[in-house]
């Protein structure tokens, strides 16, 4: 598959100082007075299976937990990529523990899933397991960009056993997998970008959020741009649609001039948009 042009979010945030550590200290974690930040911790052999953790002073066994996924076409990025993100949870809602995952990278002998939704619940478990040493709670929010935004759609309607999750953000996520506008586009590296998971209709419908939403989904926030050269326009608006049918939670905006990440007064009610509904669901 030919390399496509990524595009990247340019989030304004405020600087914010943090101690760092290596994961190692575990009576840091265990005190809930004391801020902590724990970096590349390991969630399994890969080298790719690790997370950050930004654990809030004062938190306590109620406290909510934010994981956030970055893009990269499933078979690229880094949790470098979801700083902006990470920095402005942590200053506007400043109880919220946060994590920043990095997960296995597709490449042409293994396809995306199952194995980064699998990535995903490991993190997800590995918290519970940790529950007690973080002083952390057990509900989530979840937010992805591009590829990372369709993982954390597919996630939370569809792997989210222990209803955990209250609620989930896809900025420019793909919703689904077997648009006509993917898999008939005349632009060779689009298909191929989606067939990573396969060229079966049925398949591409069964890893697609669109196909995988029920009335039961979580509360579900939605970002998209018109002008996108990766994500068509359908697949926003089809999945609104459908959460309007089910009677699903949600919220939908389609900035008319927004491409694949947008900046400038649409960045602005990105934020605003973002900080309310986490305050209302998570």
């Amino acid at each position: 598959m030919k390399p496509l042009k990524h595009f990247v979010f340019v989030f304004i945030t405020v600087a914010i100082a943090w101690s760092c550590s290596n994961g190692s200290d575990a009576l840091d974690t265990t005190d809930p007075m004391k801020y902590v930040a724990l970096t590349n911790v390991s969630y399994g052999n890969d080298p790719h299976q690790v997370y950050d953790i930004y654990l809030p002073k004062n938190r306590t066994v109620d406290t909510k937990i934010m994981l956030l996924i970055h893009g990269g076409g499933w078979s690229e990025g880094d949790k470098n990529d979801m700083a902006g993100f990470k920095d402005f949870i942590r200053d506007q809602l400043p109880n919220i523990v946060v994590v920043n995952m990095n997960y296995r990278l597709a490449d042409e002998n293994t396809p995306p899933h199952p194995m980064q939704i699998n990535d995903i619940s490991s993190v997800v478990n590995e918290l519970l397991a940790k529950k007690n040493e973080y002083h952390i709670g057990s509900e989530l929010g979840l937010m992805g960009v591009s590829a990372g935004g369709h993982l954390a759609l597919l996630w939370s309607y569809e792997f989210d056993a222990k209803k955990q999750v209250k609620m989930v953000c896809s900025m420019v996520g793909p919703t689904n997998l077997a648009d006509d506008s993917y898999v008939n586009s005349p632009n060779q590296d689009l298909r191929d970008l989606i067939f990573q998971f396969g060229q079966d209709i049925e398949v591409l419908k069964s890893v697609s959020p669109l196909y995988r939403a029920k009335s039961t989904s979580p509360p579900t926030l939605l970002f998209y741009g018109a002008q996108d050269p990766l994500i068509p326009n359908s697949q926003g608006i089809d999945l609104n649609a459908k959460l309007e049918e089910l009677n699903v939670t949600h919220e939908f905006t389609l900035y008319p001039n927004g491409g694949h990440g947008w900046i400038g007064l649409d960045l602005l009610d990105t934020s605003v948009k973002l900080k309310t509904f986490m305050e209302a669901h998570l």
